[in-house]
């Protein structure tokens, strides 16, 4: 008799131990949390997937079918909640992170330490690349950062990686267009090195893997915020020969510089003269058109007009003048 007791009395405290004082749980501001129900994540009723909240953007039609996550129940910050002895509740931090480009999260020593990726350019230059990544777990698809893949981090770290070193290898600067629609190189920018190139153009390049990685968070549930690549080393072996390149390119642009400035500064110059020129012109014929029109109405008034007025100018000079010679007529 005791004995049944006894273990009623074990049962009933390991029961209030175990699902009420260790069944509740809470969730911090910047974090999200995710039950299980002996092992199955809860869903949104009615079967929606992260598709249809808009996570599968980047994705072809093929990817978003094997993307297609269900939704899941986010449960937000607070507390204190409850959960049953047969739940299990997964807690994530949804803060923004940043984490160095090179960082391998399965083997701290790679990549020098996660210091330095390394790349081949499209003129076979073993470079080195630096930059940060800030990254957050993506709220709307937490299926794909919790049960998708074993490491999501890795994951995405890879596959970012991969696009970039592609990018670097295929990566040509900017056309600018010509006249009558042909491209041509921008002396100003381009010197023909794959480096310069890249280096003169890090925004296009960040700008390009954000676009390339927006399909990251439907697959393994982080979303890229930025990608911050801010230096780009030459082999040491080639570091002279390309700091002798940079010089050369320099020169040339800061000539090809000088001779627009001096252009540009004779083609306004010969603007300006037309113009005083234009305006002397007309100072000149202006008067010459108002005496013509002034003769025109004269003529108007008859035909002993034009004559008087001639007598009138005629009177006027001959006021003017100290000596007159006229001629005798025959």
């Amino acid at each position: 008799m005791w004995i049944v007791i006894g273990c009623a009395v074990g049962f009933a405290a390991y029961f209030v131990v175990r699902c009420l004082v260790f069944g509740l749980y809470t969730v911090d501001q910047n974090e999200r949390a995710v039950k299980t129900v002996f092992g199955r994540a809860q869903r949104l009723r009615g079967g929606a997937t992260a598709s249809v909240d808009g996570a599968d953007d980047g994705l072809d039609a093929e990817q978003r079918e094997r993307y297609d996550y269900p939704a899941l129940r986010v449960i937000g910050p607070g507390g204190p909640y409850f959960k049953m002895p047969w739940e299990r509740v997964h807690k994530v931090s949804i803060a923004t992170e940043t984490v160095n480009m090179a960082y391998d999260p399965e083997d701290a020593g790679a990549n020098q330490g996660g210091t330095i990726l390394e790349a081949v350019t499209k003129d076979q230059l073993n470079t080195g690349l630096a930059g940060q990544i800030r990254y957050r777990v993506s709220e709307r698809n937490m299926y794909a950062y919790l049960f998708g893949v074993s490491r999501p981090l890795a994951h995405v770290l890879g596959f970012f990686i991969s696009v970039l070193r592609e990018r670097i290898a295929n990566f040509e600067a900017p056309k600018i267009a010509a006249v009558e629609g042909e491209e041509l190189a921008d002396p100003a920018t381009v010197s023909g090195v794959s480096i310069n190139d890249l280096r003169k153009n890090l925004r296009d390049l960040n700008d390009h893997m954000i676009k390339e990685c927006r399909s990251s968070e439907a697959r393994y549930g982080i979303t890229l915020d930025a990608s911050l690549i801010t230096g780009i080393d030459p082999p040491r072996e080639v570091d002279s020969a390309l700091a002798a390149i940079n010089t050369a390119h320099n020169h040339v642009s800061s000539e090809i510089s000088l001779a627009q400035a001096e252009a540009d500064q004779k083609l306004e110059q010969s603007k300006r003269a037309v113009e005083i020129e234009t305006l002397n012109a007309q100072a000149e014929v202006e008067p010459l058109r108002a005496l013509a029109a002034q003769l025109g109405e004269l003529k108007k008034g008859g035909p002993d007009a034009l004559a008087a007025y001639l007598r009138y100018v005629r009177l006027g000079l001959y006021d003017k003048a100290e000596q007159v010679f006229m001629g005798v007529r025959p």
